[in-house]
Parts: structure tokens; C-alpha cells; sequence
């Protein structure tokens, strides 16, 4: 469910059924991040929407920032296996009611956002929410408004767990691993391109334990 936390201290407790978090913060140096908090600094009231189970260290700082921070847990209600419909012919493909998704997690009525902070939400969702995810934030992002998404380089191995990112003032984020979800798919640069073809700039970070971050510009 979208969650409106405009000006709030802190969180409200998690409902019934989202992502539970485990084990410490370790922080990571984000040079996406960094060159969106300079952003983010610079301009005032903007609208963030922040995709992930909530992160009251994250709020407390947008919102000091003098930013709307609206929130999103996606891929723990994404493998709700509630969502699948059976294939339209015998033998094909299931499908992913996306509709009935987005109007239950991500109805954003007239709202059009300044920054979403995307993660790494595409590596962990069904195939079949992918592309029309993608295509739902292109239509809720602002002309110059940015996206700042992670992904892994591998399917398995040391940095693959599903995690919550919380802010910092710095250039570092805290990760914090959450449910083991599995990475479902690997991006290349050219996949990223195609998902994003209607964005104007890519501004891909790489680093060296499996992840690498784009910082998107509709």
C-alpha cells in the first residue's frame, strides 16, 4: 500500500504481512546516492517515492530535507503467489495481474514524483511485473526527475540478499538484509537502456562487490 509520510519524524509500525528485517546495518559507499543527495539538497519540496519495507532513518532524513516522502514495500507483496493468473492458453505462460497490483499497492491517483528510489526491486520481482513496472513509474516521474536503482552483477553469491537500503547523510547507504528472496534475473547495461528507453540520461556506477548503481533522468 502506498503510504503518504509527508513531514513525519518516523514511521508508522509495520502492517500485518511486511517485510520483516534482520541482522545488522552495513554500510556501503553509493556514489548514486551521492550525486542524488546533492540533488536533493539543492531543491526543496520535492515528491519521493521510496520503494522498499520502511526505513524511519530514511524518512526522518527526506523529510528534514523539506521533501514529501511517500513509501512502497513491493517485492514482499510482488510474490504473493495471488497475483498469478492462469495462462490464457492451455500449456502457456502464467501471468502477473499487474492491474490489480498497482491499483492495490501502487495506485498514485494524480500524483507525479520528483525522485523514486527504485533499489534493487526490479532483481527480485516476478518477470511478469518487470516491464509494467517500469512503464508505471515512467508515467508518475516528472520531466527531469530522477530514479536511482541497484543491480546485481550475479544471481548468487556474497551481496545477492534481498536488503533495505537506509539513507545517510554521507556517501554511504546501510544495507540491511531482509527476506531471502533470490535474485530472478541479471540486467546488462543494454537491458537497463531498453527498460528505460524514454529517459533522456543514464548515469551507470560501478563498483566491486556484485552491485552497481543507475542514476536515472526521465
Amino acid at each position: 500500500m502506498l503510504r503518504n509520510l509527508f513531514n513525519r519524524g518516523s514511521a508508522e509500525p509495520n502492517r500485518a504481512g511486511a517485510t520483516t528485517l534482520t541482522g545488522p546495518r552495513i554500510p556501503r559507499h553509493s556514489s548514486g546516492w551521492t550525486a542524488l543527495l546533492k540533488y536533493l539538497q539543492e531543491q526543496s519540496n520535492l515528491r519521493v517515492l521510496d520503494i522498499g519495507p520502511t526505513s524511519s532513518q530514511s524518512i526522518n532524513l527526506l523529510t528534514g530535507l523539506g521533501h514529501s516522502v511517500y513509501m512502497a514495500d513491493v517485492v514482499h507483496e510482488s510474490l504473493n503467489s495471488s497475483w498469478i493468473l492462469p495462462p490464457i492458453e492451455e500449456g502457456g505462460e502464467p501471468r502477473f495481474d499487474a492491474a490489480g497490483f498497482f491499483d492495490q499497492n501502487l495506485k498514485f491517483g494524480n500524483r507525479e514524483f520528483d525522485v523514486v528510489l527504485l533499489w534493487s526491486t526490479l532483481d527480485y520481482i516476478p518477470e511478469g511485473l518487470v516491464q509494467p513496472l517500469t512503464e508505471h513509474l515512467r508515467d508518475s516521474v516528472l520531466r527531469g526527475g530522477m530514479i536511482l536503482a541497484t543491480f546485481h552483477a550475479k544471481k548468487t553469491g556474497p551481496n545477492t540478499s534481498f536488503c533495505r537500503y537506509h539513507l545517510t547523510k554521507g556517501n554511504e547507504v546501510e544495507m540491511q538484509q531482509a527476506e531471502p528472496h533470490p535474485v530472478q534475473r541479471v540486467f546488462t547495461n543494454r537491458n537497463i537502456e531498453k527498460l528505460f528507453a524514454e529517459y533522456s540520461n543514464y548515469r551507470f556506477f560501478l563498483a566491486k562487490d556484485n552491485l552497481y548503481e543507475v542514476l536515472l533522468t526521465r
